[in-house]
């Protein structure tokens, strides 16, 4: 199983970006995926989550209305449209397979800093 994950960068407080998570080695299609995030200090949070069979999503309260977790289950890809980025938004993020934080297979991670 990998995952890699791309699109992190620097933006400036109210900027967008998106993050890709190319998947491979497994079933990609059968399994819900989850982004999550740590920001330095503090524990890796659920930031958003799509299911396998109909790509119903759900998201943390402090993203709700301005990320948005999407699938192409043909490109084996997970995104994270994330727009209106705030301070605290900072963190590497994480793509998993599947819900729980402590089952499933990690990415790497990728850094997302806001700042002006």
């Amino acid at each position: 199983v990998q995952l890699v994950e791309s699109g992190g960068g620097l933006v400036q407080p109210g900027g967008s970006l998106r993050l890709s998570c190319s998947a491979s080695g497994f079933t990609f299609s059968s399994y819900p995926m989850t982004w999550y995030r740590q920001a330095p200090g503090k524990e890796r949070e659920l930031v958003a989550g799509i299911t396998s069979a109909d790509g119903r999503a759900n998201y943390a309260d402090s993203v709700k209305g301005r990320f948005t977790i999407s699938r192409d289950n043909a490109k084996n890809t997970v995104y994270l449209q994330m727009n209106n980025l705030k301070l605290e938004d900072t963190a590497v993020y994480y793509c998993k397979t599947g819900w729980g934080r402590n089952s499933g297979y990690w990415g790497q991670g990728t850094q997302v800093t806001v700042s002006s």
